[in-house]
């Protein structure tokens, strides 16, 4: 996206930021641990990759020498250090335990070896006995600053992660050492203990076996594996909580007061509702924040819920538990008010695109402009097609649970899609307030079917749509000029439709004069719409010539986002990870509500 149209957001942003020299020290110390965890990765991979310098790596870590804090040229130790400076940026206690545990006994190991001899003859011992110190005074220095906890269930994964890692890639390495070796006689247990010293190092280690010579390829992809093992261990070991308590009787009851005040800011506020969220409220209760956590990122989407002026106190109590958790941080389709905000808490924003919002009172179907949409609509209705208007709770039971099931069956594709501008359910008594559109052929048959939640008490935000497959073309236009045309018979004033992604760069893209990089940009889009509907979705929706409200994407750290596009992906349902076994899961707490079905927007 071009700077033009990368925000509309006010460039203030006031984050939380050290106060005191004290904290802005202790702050320091932290990231001065992280630095040096980064700086042994490079050097550790270096090693593996030039032989002069892993020879010399060797050298100062054995007899004599030694060497700073896991300094060992290997994979093992580029892989731990890796991992312990990224888990150590998000402030795991657990890490911070983990290394002061491995490096403070080597801190006085190293200092008790200084005063003897021959170790203190060598320069370079002090030098490794001033780094590993200094790490380990950072760490203590810094304690206050590593506070955000871990999943329980995390030891647990990580034997059994550890176990089946260590028995896969063992098996692996002793058939490849096998296969390869050049000394014949070689004991199975000749071969198992050279896989194992090959894991750690690829130094002169498992030399010292002298029934086994395997090639220098082998020794390396034999360290690759545990190598691999290894971190598959430490992520079991320092993942971030799950976040299992979801939206339980309690908060939808006071979700829903919000709304009952409230609930005409924000088109999106009804899906706060869904029961795969958790809440988070102000200390005044007058505000709340729903999120998911997915991968590791608090994911949360449209405005706050409740009083714009207690939303500050929702912001920060969602941020103080995404930092207690070391969740990244994340708002989807929050609006232009919101975001401004959310940036003075510390969030940047990315403009996603433009929400499709219709006042019914300027809808008209006459005029050039709407030629095609009212030929298409008088085209549906000579065909002997109706639609029937009404509000879900007027809706009985056996009816309801028939729509259900249609629903069902016209959903295209296995994998339900949808989270921040999807409800999630249908059918569900305590959502009486929706509205339901069903569309029916000349012969009374049902063809397809509009859901639209609430959107305070005059407005509707489109939830889900339906249709079956072997039906009319433009059965979904003619039902949302038909409830536009009739809307006043059910009191409402304005309707959400669609979201339109990257709506901006398609019209002003289009338009003369626009610079090659838009152009450029809307080239990529208009390519990429072939697989997703991405101007499609935008042509649909500018066809009812609706006020287009920006939608923006919110997050602390640019180098965030990749991480945050994945769990949006996986939120929306466009993309599936593996689940667990069952006996490392753990039972949702707090869903005391069945969903009916899963739906998409």
């Amino acid at each position: 996206m071009t700077a033009q149209h990368q925000t509309a957001l006010p460039a203030q942003r006031r984050g939380p930021r050290p106060t005191g020299p004290g904290r802005r020290l202790r702050a320091r110390a932290a990231t001065a641990t992280v630095w040096y965890l980064r700086l042994l990765a490079l050097l550790n991979l270096a090693a593996v990759v030039s032989v002069p310098f892993r020879e010399e790596v060797h050298e100062h870590n054995a007899g004599e020498y030694f060497t700073p804090y896991l300094a060992t040229a290997g994979l093992i130790s580029a892989a731990l250090a890796l991992w312990l400076a990224v888990v150590m940026r998000r402030r795991k206690r657990a890490a911070w335990v983990f290394n002061l545990l491995l490096a403070g006994p080597l801190f006085l190991l190293y200092a008790f070896a200084l005063s003897q001899d021959p170790y203190r003859d060598h320069a370079f011992n002090w030098l490794s006995t001033a780094l590993t110190g200094l790490f380990v005074g950072a760490l203590l220095l810094g304690r206050a600053e590593f506070t955000a906890v871990g999943d329980r269930s995390n030891p647990r994964l990580a034997l059994i992660v550890g176990a089946v890692g260590l028995l896969v890639s063992g098996t692996l390495g002793t058939l490849l050492v096998s296969a390869t070796n050049r000394v014949a006689g070689a004991s199975l247990g000749d071969r198992i203990t050279y896989t194992l010293l090959r894991g750690v190092s690829v130094g002169p280690l498992a030399d010292r076996v002298d029934a086994v010579h395997a090639p220098r390829w082998a020794d390396i992809t034999i360290n690759v594996l545990i190598a691999a093992t290894f971190l598959l261990v430490l992520y079991a070991c320092f993942r971030a909580p799950r976040g299992t308590a979801l939206l339980g009787e309690d908060d939808e009851r006071r979700l829903r007061e919000l709304l009952a005040r409230h609930g005409e800011r924000d088109s999106l506020g009804y899906f706060a509702l869904r029961r795969d969220k958790a809440a988070v409220f102000s200390p005044t209760g007058k505000a709340a924040i729903t999120y998911r956590v997915v991968g590791g990122v608090s994911l949360a989407s449209g405005d706050p819920i409740g009083d714009p002026e207690a939303w500050p106190g929702a912001i920060d109590a969602w941020l103080a538990e995404a930092r207690r958790h070391a969740w990244t941080p994340a708002v989807m389709g929050a609006s232009e008010e919101a975001g401004t905000i959310y940036g003075r808490h510390g969030l940047d924003a990315l403009e996603l695109g433009d929400e499709a919002v219709v006042d019914v009172g300027d809808f008209t179907l006459d005029g050039r402009a709407m030629r095609v949409v009212r030929q298409a609509h008088n085209r549906i209705r000579r065909g002997g097609y109706t639609v029937r208007i009404r509000r879900h709770r007027d809706i009985p039971d056996d009816e309801m649970a028939a729509l259900v099931a249609r629903a069902d069956v016209w959903r295209d594709g296995a994998t339900e899609r949808g989270f921040s501008m999807a409800l999630g359910r249908l059918g569900d008594p305590s959502d009486g307030d929706c509205v339901m559109l069903e569309c029916h052929d000349a012969d009374g048959q049902p063809r397809a079917l509009l859901s639209f939640v609430p959107w305070g008490d005059h407005g509707l935000s489109l939830d889900l749509m339906r249709r079956d497959r072997t039906g009319e073309n433009g059965l979904i236009e003619f039902m949302v000029v038909e409830l536009l045309l009739r809307a006043s018979e059910i009191g409402v004033r304005r309707v959400s439709l669609n979201f339109a992604m990257f709506r901006a760069v398609f019209e002003r893209g289009a338009r003369l004069g626009a610079g090659p990089a838009l152009r450029a940009w809307r080239a990529v889009l208009t390519f990429l719409s072939r697989w997703w509907q991405i101007e499609s979705l935008y042509r649909a929706n500018a066809k009812y010539r609706p006020l287009w409200e920006p939608r923006f994407l919110l997050f602390e750290k640019a180098g965030d986002l990749p991480r945050i596009g994945l769990a949006s992906a996986r939120a929306e349902g466009f993309l599936t990870v593996p689940r667990l076994p069952g006996l490392v899961r753990r039972t949702p707490k707090g869903d005391a509500h069945p969903d009916h079905l899963q739906l998409v927007r």
